[in-house]
């Protein structure tokens, strides 16, 4: 049982941006962030004897050598996509209870911005697209050659079946835009959304407007886990994990043949984690929810349980999930509104808010909170975190 064994206890970021180019590789970013959150936990590079590492970083021997560890003993890749993140939080878990590694660096970063575009890239790698080879054969050829498009086809079976709505959508991207406003280092900060501008807002792919889609970004962030017993000696108030778990639909890599088309990896990943945790999603008081696009948020309310399936809509209307509301939902800005860190920037604000650090746009008496990956066409990951 994993329960309150591990402890999150550094937190670090680079700056966001989309420009050009930042000047800097993805490895000198993550590489930032990294001692960023060395820097946080009072802990030295030498000290990190496991690395959980994004698909995109190389090799993780070379990475902490950069960061001074001599001694590797744990490292491993998940390849989940944007799930991927979270989903290492309860390896990282095992890792350290069960003594495979003392303190485990989980560090992920990009140039979503600058760097090579998804547009150029589905037509030179079909292992670098969401559903891989299937998506290559299937999907492209009928013209389906960018996330919104793939992705509206999800949002568009849900708005049929159950109702939902596009005001609902923008109840979304307004919230999105309202924390962001309380939050200097989002790029949306100063450039505040209203229901009407998002109406307004040009139509990408049907049903999803410019204003449903998550920002493309330069910059990275990354955390370290370590046990509760070595968290106590460290400076910063621990964050605990309480519970965490993954899964896949099936099929992983199709989401039209399947059989219920609404299920996800969350669907199958929130019970074990609320049962592991011993707390159910009304004792929530935030939820960092990946928020690749608007009706994800929706549909991850429904399949973590603060819902039931169809009601997502409704749950998010009326200021349901902004700060003040039942459940406040990415209270940054998430990716829709601060900045696309690959899922890592929503760990990074969990942790701001148990240990009371996030400013003006604190939960009053945050005690708990849970974190969401989503990856691919619907592989989910979710951590329970605890103050």
């Amino acid at each position: 049982m994993l329960k309150d064994k591990a402890c999150i206890v550094g937190i670090g970021e680079t700056g966001y941006c989309r420009k050009p180019g930042s000047g800097r590789s993805e490895e000198a970013l993550q590489l930032q962030a990294a001692v960023a959150a060395l820097d946080d936990a009072g802990l030295k590079g030498r000290e990190i004897d496991g690395i959980l590492a994004f698909p995109n970083l190389g090799k993780s021997e070379a990475f902490a050598a950069s960061l001074g560890s001599e001694n590797l003993r744990f490292a491993a890749t998940i390849h989940m996509g944007g799930a991927s993140p979270v989903a290492s939080l309860r390896m990282a878990a095992m890792a350290v209870a069960t003594g495979a590694a003392r303190h485990v660096l989980i560090p992920g970063g990009w140039n979503g911005y600058s760097g090579a575009r998804v547009r150029e890239t589905v037509t030179t790698d079909k292992n670098s697209i969401p559903g891989g080879a299937i998506a290559w054969d299937y999907y492209l050829p009928q013209g389906l050659t960018v996330p919104p498009q793939w992705y509206a086809l999800m949002c568009r079976r849900h708005m049929h079946e159950y109702g939902t709505s596009h005001e609902q959508l923008g109840a979304v991207a307004v919230a999105m835009r309202k924390h962001a406003q309380l939050n200097p280092g989002a790029l949306m900060h100063g450039k505040p959304l209203t229901i009407e501008d998002y109406l307004q807002s040009p139509m990408l792919a049907d049903p999803y407007r410019m204003n449903d889609c998550c920002l493309e970004t330069d910059g990275a962030a990354a955390f370290i886990v370590t046990t509760v017993e070595r968290a106590r000696d460290l400076g910063k108030t621990p964050v605990y994990i309480m519970g965490a778990a993954s899964g896949q639909p099936y099929p992983a890599d199709e989401f039209t043949t399947r059989k219920d088309f609404h299920q996800t990896g969350l669907s199958i990943a929130a019970p074990e984690a609320f049962q592991m945790a011993g707390v159910s999603p009304a004792d929530m008081d935030f939820a960092q929810i990946y928020d690749c696009f608007t009706f994800e948020v929706i549909q991850q309310l429904e399949e973590a349980g603060f819902c039931q399936r169809g009601e997502g809509g409704a749950f998010v209307e009326d200021g349901g999930i902004e700060l003040g509301g039942r459940l406040p939902v990415n209270t940054s800005g998430g990716l829709l509104s601060e900045a696309h860190s690959l899922g890592l920037g929503h760990v990074v604000e969990a942790v701001k808010q148990l240990r009371g650090e996030a400013g003006e746009r604190q939960v009053a008496n945050a005690e708990l909170g849970l974190v969401t990956g989503w990856g691919d066409f619907g592989d989910g990951s979710i951590a329970i975190l605890r103050r």
